[in-house]
């Protein structure tokens, strides 16, 4: 296992670097830079732009930008902003990415917590009409987006029953202890149904596929025949190959929250790194841009190497080594 470990984390090298060409090169192809656009100052004169272009290095060949950038952010600097006034971008990115973290934890709690016990269920009770009921649900939620399913959360539990604030972070500034913990916890909960709402439908259906596909394999029967209770069938022998698949979306979900947190964080106004992305992306600052895109790059690749070391802990009969 520490050797494939180690076989892995190597050939994040090669990843990465395919990773920051993917992303320099489609922050370079977008038209326009922060220096440009209808926004600035008309009354400036054009010259004082084009000086300020060429001590930010825009006008520099593509390669020796690239390279300018890639050895700063291989130093562990992500550069300075050109919309929040130069700006360090790891200051920007570390006062956001917790809420953004936050959320994604929570979304994902709140998938898991309901996708594997209703998955289970149905799958217990095929053709019930818990099933029936489950499977409706599932597929409204995919069919959902995340903008119109946050506007709906809005109006009915923020606006209509008053239980919820519909946007924001905290209540108020000074909060503090298990206050500040129970207020950020409420401005959770609309922000986090509806970024796990399409994570919840899709492992709901997974979940059920791989329990009945499971159900029905020789060893299954085997236990059975041997007299094992259904508690111990279920549990111990369908649940744990069943969540083997599972285990490979986990892998991903992480780095898929994040980014589909940005639309959800948009739509509640929420204080994370979608919002930062967004405004970064209107106004052409491409730093931020680059660097939030490398983080979610960086955060797939680290659940796929976790997805596989879960492998050999939830199936004995994988090895690495």
């Amino acid at each position: 296992m520490h050797k494939y470990i180690i076989r892995r984390i190597l050939q994040f090298i090669p990843m990465l670097i395919l990773v920051t060409i993917v992303v320099f090169g489609l922050a370079k192809a977008a038209p326009g830079d922060v220096l440009s656009g209808e926004r600035l100052d008309p009354n400036i004169p054009a010259e004082v732009y084009e000086m300020r272009r060429e001590a930010l290095g825009l006008n520099d060949p593509i390669h020796i930008q690239y390279w300018n950038w890639v050895t700063t952010v291989a130093s562990g600097d992500f550069g300075t902003s050109m919309q929040y006034s130069g700006r360090p971008v790891a200051d920007l990115i570390a006062s956001r990415i917790m809420n953004t973290v936050y959320l994604s934890l929570f979304a994902l709690g709140v998938t898991l917590a309901i996708a594997i016990p209703i998955g289970i269920y149905s799958a217990s009770r095929k053709y019930s009409l818990f099933d029936y009921g489950a499977t409706t649900f599932a597929f409204l939620g995919l069919a959902t987006p995340n903008f119109f399913a946050g506007l709906l959360a809005i109006y009915i539990f923020a606006f209509i029953l008053g239980w919820f604030p519909s946007q924001g972070s905290v209540s108020a500034p000074g909060l503090s202890g298990i206050e500040l913990f129970l207020d950020k916890l409420r401005h959770l909960v609309l922000p986090g149904f509806t970024l796990g709402l399409a994570s919840t439908a899709m492992y709901m259906r997974y979940m059920r596929t791989e329990m009945l596909e499971v159900k029905g394999s020789d060893f299954i029967r085997t236990a059975q025949a041997k007299g094992l209770s259904n508690n111990s069938v279920l549990y111990k022998h369908t649940l744990r190959n069943a969540l083997i698949p599972i285990i490979t979306l986990l892998g991903l979900e992480f780095g898929t929250l994040l980014s589909g947190a940005i639309i959800t964080e948009r739509v509640f106004n929420y204080p994370g790194l979608g919002q930062l992305f967004l405004t970064s992306i209107t106004n052409r600052d491409y730093p931020v841009i680059m660097a939030i895109n490398l983080i979610l790059a960086v955060t797939i690749l680290v659940g796929n190497l976790l997805a596989d070391i879960f492998y050999a802990i939830v199936d004995p009969r994988i090895r690495y080594d």
